[in-house]
C-alpha cells in the first residue's frame, strides 16, 4: 500500500497537467493521486479522465489554493500528503526519496523537493523556503545555477507547496492551511506555524520536479500576485507573532517594507502593493482574523525564541544565497 498521497490542485491547467500526471505515474504506479478542480473552464476534466486511477475532487467556484490542498488532505489516508503544483513534471525516484527524507527526520512537518526551472534544469527554482525579520520570503538559490550548495538535505524555515511531502497526522494538531490565504505564502504561514508548535521543515535535493513557474497568474509581476502577496506578508505576521515579538522586530519590518514598496513603485505597482499591506493589517485586525492567531503558550516559548534567531541570521542568508 502506497504511503503517500500526491494532491495536484487545478485550476485551468490544461496546458500542463497531461504532463503532470503521467511523470507522476511513470515514477511510482501505485502512487495515490487526488486532483482538486477548481471550476476550470478549459478542457482540464477531459484530460484528467485518460487516467482512471485519479480521484478527482471538483468545486462549482474557485475557492484558492489553500482550499484546493485542504479538499485533498482531507481525503488522504495516507502517512503522508505530497502537495503538487500542475505545472511541475517529478523526475523519477520523487515520492520515494521524499518519503525516506521524511523517515531520516522523524520531527519533520514538511519535506520540500528540488524544484528546477522547466526551460532550463540547470537553473533553480527553488532548494527551500527561508522567511527573515525585514519580512520578506525568499525561494532559496531561486534563479541561480545549481551548484553543490544547494545539493544534499539541510532544514528550511519552511517547505515550498508547489512539491513538498507533508506528515498527515500534524495537520490534525497544528490544523490545516489557512483558507483566508486564496493563494500565496500559505505555505510560509503552516510551516511557520508548524515551527511554533516544535515541528521542523526541511529540504532535499534528492526528490527533483521541472517546474515552469506562474502558471496560473501568467506572469511573475501583475496585480493579482502583488495584491495578494503583500497583504498576506502582513497576516502572516499577525497571526503568528506575539506583539513583543512584532515590536522586537518593528525596526526591521519599517526597512523591508519599504524597500518592497519603492521597489514596486518602480514596476508601477506601488499603489497595488500599499493596498495590499492595507488590507493584510485589516485581515490581522479582524474578528475573523484574530480567530486564526496562533496562541500564545508557555510550551511554545523556547520555539518562539529559535524561530527569532532564524529570523536574523535568514537576513544574511537572503544576501549570501
Amino acid at each position: 500500500m502506497s504511503r503517500s498521497t500526491i494532491v495536484i490542485p487545478n485550476y485551468n491547467g490544461e496546458k500542463f497537467l497531461t504532463a503532470c500526471l503521467q511523470s507522476v505515474f511513470d515514477d511510482d504506479p501505485d502512487t495515490s493521486v487526488i486532483v482538486v478542480d477548481n471550476a476550470s473552464a478549459d478542457e482540464s476534466l477531459s484530460l484528467i479522465a485518460a487516467f482512471p486511477q485519479v480521484r478527482v475532487i471538483c468545486f462549482a467556484r474557485n475557492m484558492g489554493f489553500s482550499a484546493a490542498v485542504n479538499a485533498g488532505i482531507l481525503a488522504a489516508e495516507t502517512e503522508f500528503v505530497i502537495l503538487l503544483n500542475n505545472d511541475t513534471t517529478v523526475k523519477p525516484g520523487f515520492v520515494k526519496a521524499l518519503e525516506e527524507a521524511m523517515d531520516r527526520h522523524p520531527k519533520a512537518f514538511s519535506v520540500g523537493a528540488q524544484m528546477l526551472a522547466m526551460q532550463d534544469e540547470s537553473i533553480l527554482d527553488n532548494a527551500g523556503d527561508f522567511y527573515c525579520a525585514l519580512g520578506w520570503a525568499y525561494g532559496y538559490g531561486k534563479g541561480k545555477k545549481v551548484t553543490a550548495r544547494y545539493l544534499g538535505e539541510y532544514p528550511v524555515f519552511s517547505a515550498c507547496a508547489g512539491a513538498a511531502a507533508y506528515r498527515r497526522a500534524v495537520f490534525d494538531r497544528i490544523g490545516l492551511f489557512d483558507e483566508a490565504h486564496f493563494a500565496y505564502l500559505e505555505d510560509l504561514d503552516i510551516g511557520y506555524r508548524a515551527k511554533i508548535y516544535g515541528y521542523e521543515n526541511y529540504y532535499t535535493s534528492g526528490a527533483v520536479v521541472l517546474h515552469a513557474g506562474s502558471a496560473t497568474s501568467g506572469s511573475k509581476y501583475n496585480e493579482f500576485k502583488i495584491n495578494l502577496s503583500s497583504q498576506n506578508s502582513i497576516y502572516v505576521i499577525g497571526k503568528n507573532m506575539p506583539f513583543l515579538q512584532w515590536l522586537l522586530n518593528l525596526p526591521f519590518f519599517i526597512i523591508g517594507f519599504g524597500v518592497k514598496a519603492a521597489f514596486f513603485c518602480m514596476k508601477g505597482y506601488g499603489r497595488v502593493y500599499i493596498r495590499g499591506l492595507g488590507k493584510g493589517l485589516n485581515m490581522s485586525c479582524s474578528d475573523k482574523g484574530r480567530q486564526h492567531h496562533v496562541k500564545v503558550t508557555a510550551g511554545h516559548l523556547r520555539h518562539y525564541v529559535r524561530i527569532q534567531g532564524a529570523l536574523w541570521v535568514n537576513i544574511l542568508r537572503r544576501f549570501l544565497a
